[in-house]
């Protein structure tokens, strides 16, 4: 049976590496995720390259929009993580430009950014979240404690790959959270800390691929056990049957869809001793290094590191490439 999920999407395979044309791999940038970008930029430009892409680093920190624009780039590949890369600015720049790029559109970016205004929408359109609050201030943080309990989490608003998040288990804790949060742009989110499993689905161009499971010894799944710890474990598929499997891929869709997202990206899960999974986020610029989540999920749905970089190349194109070169596929991943 098949453990997959899909949208309405359509995958537009590309059979020539030529009609790429010069494409930008938009790597490093300013953000607190910079190495992770520069580590998910440097594997993904090899792989292009491995493919025969006249594929080429640029880094835009200390670089204009105009010496980008008079660089010659037919599109992008972007790999740029965090603020400035993945929450519409690039995506807004580039479209201004006229230069196709990998992945969600300028408004899906922002609100999957966007962790308060993401919780907003999956609350609306029924998709199981954990309960959160709002934080702008210490005070906003005691009010939260007395209806989320503790442990809960707190996390900045508008950042990825755990940067800035904390696990808090009691009052004692919740200052020194709060100030960490709040210094990555003044507005932080509130959670209640679901005590189970950590899930993640990610998505290629309509389908979703095989779920993963994650064990860390770490208090939670940090930025350590993301990137730089060989203790994390992964389990894929996650789920012991194709039914449960069903449900992850179906609510992963589910919240990429209603994000307005589009290409790829990866949405993720914590699932309490009850068994109902419940979406955290959606991530629209995943990483891509040898610890990430998306090229582990692609490689057991069968599709290598190089095949992965070129599909996810491939939802740069729309009618930009002359039909003769293009093949609608089916999503038969």
């Amino acid at each position: 049976m098949s453990r997959i999920a899909t949208l309405r999407e359509e995958r537009i395979a590309v059979e020539h590496a030529a009609d790429f044309g010069r494409v930008a791999v938009m790597l490093g940038g300013s953000s607190p995720e910079r190495e992770v970008s520069l580590d998910t930029g440097a594997a993904v430009l090899d792989a292009l390259q491995s493919r025969g892409v006249d594929a080429h680093a640029w880094d835009p920190k200390g670089k204009s929009l105009a010496e980008f624009a008079a660089a010659g780039f037919d599109r992008v590949w972007i790999a740029l993580h965090g603020t400035d890369g993945e929450d519409g600015v690039l995506q807004g720049a580039l479209q201004w430009l006229d230069i196709p790029y990998t992945g969600s559109g300028v408004m899906a970016s922002a609100l999957a950014m966007d962790k308060v205004r993401s919780k907003h929408l999956f609350e609306a359109c029924g998709i199981p979240t954990p309960d959160y609050a709002v934080i702008r201030h210490e005070a906003d943080a005691v009010l939260a404690t007395e209806e989320l309990g503790f442990p809960l989490i707190l996390k900045p608003a508008e950042q990825g790959s755990s940067v800035g998040m904390s696990k808090v288990f009691d009052q004692g804790d919740l200052a020194e959270a709060v100030k960490t949060a709040l210094a990555f742009g003044g507005i932080a989110l509130a959670e209640r800390c679901i005590v189970g499993d950590e899930f993640t689905v990610a998505v290629l161009q309509g389908v979703a691929l095989p779920s993963i499971r994650i064990v860390t010894p770490r208090v939670f799944y940090d930025y350590r056990a993301k990137y730089e710890s060989d203790r994390t474990e992964y389990h894929c598929p996650g789920t012991p049957d194709d039914a449960t499997e069903s449900l992850y891929a179906g609510l992963a869709i589910a919240a990429f869809n209603e994000i307005g997202c589009s290409g790829w990206g990866r949405v993720d899960f914590m699932t309490g001793e009850d068994g109902n999974p419940q979406v955290l986020e959606v991530n629209t610029v995943p990483g891509m290094t040898s610890h990430s989540l998306v090229p582990m999920a692609a490689k057991q749905a069968g599709i290598d590191f190089e095949e992965l970089c070129w599909r996810i190349l491939e939802t740069s194109v729309s009618d930009s490439i002359p039909t003769s070169a293009i093949e609608v596929a089916a999503n038969d991943a």
